[in-house]
């Protein structure tokens, strides 16, 4: 490959942007090594997964940190409604700082750990944490490094479940990206392990729509960056609103922070959040598949439209769609063929090609600032994996 988002592989490793940028482009590719690895360990999966839910009362949290987190904010409402169970995301870094507020100890739990590299000290901290508090207590670790500290913690107790996502996944970049989308497809897959042929055709369908998004969106996207805009606004229901958090981390990581960036559910928009819209903000819209919950999108997105001013409203769907494109000021559709099954894919799973936007989005407006994407903050004060937390000893 010659050349990335059409910037030439020589410029983009002089510019130190060449890492985050592979990795953005490999996603789609991934997402079906992913598929693959679930399948290959269905039958442990299973019978780890038959054992530990045959409680009904089995608490199930999501627990990571930053990105990690928001992964489990994608993944819980889905997740929910999908084994009619307690499914909740709780970040790490919520655990280590008040356990006992997260932590029940007389209630069955599964604690699935989502880890880049498994080596934040938070991560490690919450799964002690959950161990010692809690009576019954089953760990699963998905990471993307076999070398973690958090995966090799986990390895020693047969209690636990590890799953390593595909080694090109453990970002070397200083923004997850791979990371991210790897690990949301996994813990989606694995929790209906069951039915796992019904999910080739959606994996396939992603896949290809994330190789096109890859190779002819960036020129659009381009011209929202050239704007020049200074505040960025991504907005969401559900596990949208879980995307949207995920999206606008990517916009301030990768610009050092020299885009304001928000995030805020399509409903709770209006109550207060929305005073950041300025003559200089690009407002993001994930329009969701469900139709009751799209009724929604469709009024904040033409409220917005409608509403004075420089701002601009940018949707994006899984599909076309002429009333959206005619409230908005871009629509992007991750599905252009004339296919309708995009429509029946859950929002969790169409995540995966919604964030590539966001994720192409940060790195050109990273570019174009003049900042290194690979590295945006030289100086240490934020780092690839987190550095300066101290766990201290929890006593009771």
């Amino acid at each position: 490959m010659d050349r990335i988002f059409n910037i030439s592989v020589d410029d983009l490793k002089s510019r130190n942007g060449y890492i985050t940028a592979s990795e953005i482009v490999r996603q789609y590719r991934l997402w079906k090594e992913t598929l693959q690895i679930i399948k290959d360990n269905k039958e442990k999966i299973s019978s780890y997964l038959n054992a530990k839910l045959s409680d009904k009362n089995t608490r199930i949290i999501l627990s990571g940190a930053g990105t990690s987190a928001y992964v489990g904010d994608v993944a819980a409402p889905y997740l929910t409604r999908l084994l009619g169970r307690r499914v909740e995301s709780v970040a790490t870094t919520d655990i280590v700082s008040c356990p006992e507020d997260y932590l029940e100890k007389d209630t069955p739990t599964i604690m699935i750990s989502f880890a880049r590299s498994g080596d934040s000290p938070e991560s490690v901290g919450a799964y002690d944490l959950a161990d010692n508090l809690i009576d019954s207590i089953a760990q699963v670790v998905i990471t993307c490094n076999k070398k973690g500290s958090l995966a090799k913690r986990a390895a020693e107790n047969s209690n636990n479940l590890v799953l390593f996502m595909p080694e090109e996944s453990n970002d070397k970049g200083f923004a997850m990206t791979s990371s991210f989308t790897c690990m949301l497809l996994s813990v989606l897959l694995m929790f209906d392990i069951e039915n796992l042929d019904k999910y080739n055709g959606i994996v396939d369908r992603l896949s290809k729509n994330g190789e096109r998004i890859i190779s002819e969106e960036p020129a659009e996207i381009l011209k929202l960056v050239k704007l020049g805009y200074s505040r960025v606004i991504y907005l969401g229901s559900s596990s949208l609103k879980g995307l949207s958090r995920e999206a606008a981390l990517k916009g301030l990581e990768l610009t050092r922070g020299k885009i304001t960036t928000s995030s805020e559910s399509v409903m709770g928009f209006r109550h207060g959040p929305k005073s950041l819209i300025n003559d200089t903000t690009l407002v993001f819209i994930f329009l969701s598949n469900d139709k009751y919950t799209r009724e929604y999108d469709y009024d904040l997105l033409k409220e917005i439209y409608n509403d004075k001013g420089g701002k601009k409203v940018i949707a994006i769907s899984s599909y076309k769609d002429e009333a959206a494109e005619k409230i908005s000021d871009k629509l992007f559709v991750t599905d252009i063929t004339d296919a309708s099954g995009s429509k029946n894919v859950e929002d969790a799973f169409i995540s995966l090609n919604f964030i590539l936007y966001a994720q192409i989005f940060a790195f050109l407006y990273s570019m174009e600032l003049g900042i290194e994407p690979d590295n945006p903050c030289p100086s240490g004060t934020v780092n690839r994996v987190v550095k300066g937390v101290t766990i201290h000893k929890y006593i009771k």
